[in-house]
């Protein structure tokens, strides 16, 4: 039987929504149905700049088993899967990352009601949490890149640049590796709030402080002994938070950048005193790997930390659109605070 499905592709900064064939899996590959799809903070920064050709976007999936292609049994983990199954799995490939191809693949990208993974060396794995946790599987994957990279350890400041989804996934990425106090800058004061409930210590709104001196000093008082961070990371992904974070590191300590997967331009900062005085070691972060997805996967699957908190919008797939522009900058929608938003199609499941 043919299956059709809706898919959304991008091209500048316009949506369309058209109807496709949706292909039987080949060998090795398998075929979901789409539950949900993250729309990213990279999305939004390559949408802004205007995105050419036109590309089936999203990359942060959950879904269903719908078809398995001859020979496939078990997922990345060798976990045996069988139609029905909830998965999440790894955007990377060996080929172009799902998320990103052309509109030449309808279904390759998560706004869509299917997704089909079409390279037999896709990282996918079962996942028994709901799917409200499982949108978030390459998010908190991020974040755990991050943790390992600042090596945060037990009893460790930790200051968190960005209260968007990938700021979050690092504040708990650090809370979970032990760090024993949590900064959040960022805003809007809805955020901070949402980071509050997710473990920070502090937080310190960009709107109600917007002079960056005057922030910078209150994050160094509430820091032990004024000494900075031992761990900084710059989420936000504007410019000026680089060297605004980097003043903020304590001597011996780390800087973990990540905000900036898409490029935006470059800013200046001070080589001497910036890092070597500092004694700074810097670390950039750019997405994650299979061994990143595997440990972010197992913590999602087993902790206690209330992952599903930071989806606030579930909306179907006619309302992608509404959905970027709410992300563009005022972060409101439907009268809330727009946080983290997910995109269902037609097998997808709301918020709640």
């Amino acid at each position: 039987m043919t299956r059709v499905g809706l898919a959304v592709s991008t091209e500048g900064q316009q949506f369309s929504m058209g109807e496709y064939t949706v292909p039987d899996p080949a060998p090795g590959t398998v075929l979901l149905r789409q539950e949900l799809c993250g729309i990213c903070g990279t999305d939004i920064h390559n949408w802004q700049k205007g995105i050419e050709p036109a590309t089936m976007l999203g990359h942060e999936n959950v879904g269903i088993i719908e078809a398995l292609g001859k020979g496939l049994t078990t997922d990345f983990n060798g976990t045996p899967v069988r139609e029905g199954d909830r998965v999440v799995f790894h955007p990377r490939n060996s080929g172009m990352i799902y998320g990103y191809r052309s509109a030449d693949e309808p279904f390759s990208g998560g706004f869509a009601d299917y997704i089909y993974l079409s390279d037999p060396e896709s990282c996918m794995i079962k996942f028994e949490a709901p799917p409200q946790v499982g949108v978030l599987a390459e998010p908190f994957t991020v974040g755990v890149h991050c943790a390992l990279r600042g090596d945060v350890k037990i009893g460790d400041t930790v200051i968190v640049q960005g209260a968007g989804p990938i700021g979050m996934m690092c504040l708990i990425a650090a809370r979970i590796s032990g760090a024993g106090r949590l900064i959040v800058i960022g805003g809007p004061a809805g955020r901070l709030e949402l980071a509050r409930n997710l473990g920070a210590h502090e937080t310190i709104d960009i709107m109600a402080v917007p002079d960056a001196d005057e922030r910078r000093e209150m994050a160094l008082g509430m820091t032990p002994g004024r000494a900075g961070a031992d761990v900084v990371i710059e989420a936000a992904g504007f410019l000026p938070a680089f060297p605004e974070g980097l003043e903020l590191v304590k001597e011996d300590g780390v800087f973990v950048e990540v905000g900036h997967f898409v490029d935006v331009g470059t800013i200046e900062v001070n080589p001497h005193r910036h890092f070597l005085r500092p004694n700074l070691r810097l670390e950039g972060v750019w997405g994650s790997r299979y061994h990143h997805f595997t440990r972010a996967v197992a913590v999602l699957q087993s902790s206690d930390v209330d992952f599903s908190a930071v989806i606030s919008h579930v909306l179907p797939l006619e309302r992608v659109a509404e959905g970027f522009d709410a992300l563009d900058g005022g972060y409101e929608l439907d009268g809330t605070t727009a946080f983290k938003i997910a995109v269902r199609g037609s097998f997808g499941v709301d918020a709640g």
